[in-house]
């Protein structure tokens, strides 16, 4: 009997957490929440593909629509969505704590890691460490445009994944985005890859690296920093 994936929905909180949760053969104790962009949904194949890998290694894994999503099945957030989205984050991670005895990591893809990073950076509590996947740090064709203003108070180890064709964000801008952060950090490149970091054939591959990053990032974070 291998890794089960199973729909979650608890309306209890507010927002409500909705989403799919991947359960492994063997858990480790730890946890992983991961949401999606502005233009997905949970079932995004790069967070499908993610949650398989990290649920081979051991961790539970939710991933869940943000509550934009779940009012509007398609299309982006809207212009006062940002701070519920946060909240939701927050309940998403409330509830893997009930489900895994040790730590829970956040994690999201462009619009989604980029709120968590967010969240992270008023209550740096909320999770162990962060994994931040193709985070927009500009709009495309806007450089100036960056949004960092909360990197200098993100206090939570964060590993960043970025493809090396991505518009929102060249090699060399999120490596001096880092520079800010005060919080160990790593950053893992995808050659070749643009924002989406691949498409459906490479992501198992692709996702298998991100999980082995994750878990070195994730022994050594209280070491010295690493970009």
């Amino acid at each position: 009997m291998g890794n089960s994936v199973e729909r979650y929905l608890d309306e209890s909180s507010d927002p409500p957490v909705c989403g799919l949760l991947h359960r492994p053969q063997s858990a480790n104790g730890d946890a992983l929440v991961l949401t999606h962009g502005a233009g997905a949904n949970c079932q995004s194949p790069l967070l499908a593909a993610l949650a398989e890998a990290f649920a081979c290694g051991g961790m539970t894994v939710l991933r869940c629509d943000l509550p934009f999503r779940q009012v509007r099945p398609h299309g982006p957030p809207g212009p006062g969505s940002a701070a519920r989205d946060r909240e939701g984050l927050r309940q998403a991670v409330v509830a893997a704590r009930r489900m895994a005895p040790g730590r829970v990591f956040l994690g999201g893809h462009s619009y989604g890691g980029r709120q968590a990073s967010l969240l992270a950076a008023d209550d740096p509590s909320v999770a162990a460490a962060m994994l931040l996947l193709s985070y927009p740090l500009h709009p495309p064709r806007r450089p100036t445009q960056l949004r960092t203003a909360h990197f200098p108070q993100l206090h939570v180890p964060s590993l960043f994944v970025a493809g090396s064709r991505d518009e929102f964000a060249s090699i060399k801008e999120i490596t001096k985005a880092l520079e800010l952060i005060p919080a160990p950090t790593r950053l893992l490149v995808i050659e070749g890859a643009g924002h989406s970091l691949g498409n459906r054939g490479e992501l198992p591959a692709i996702a298998a690296k991100v999980a082995t990053a994750f878990g070195d990032f994730i022994g050594q974070a209280s070491g010295p920093r690493s970009v």
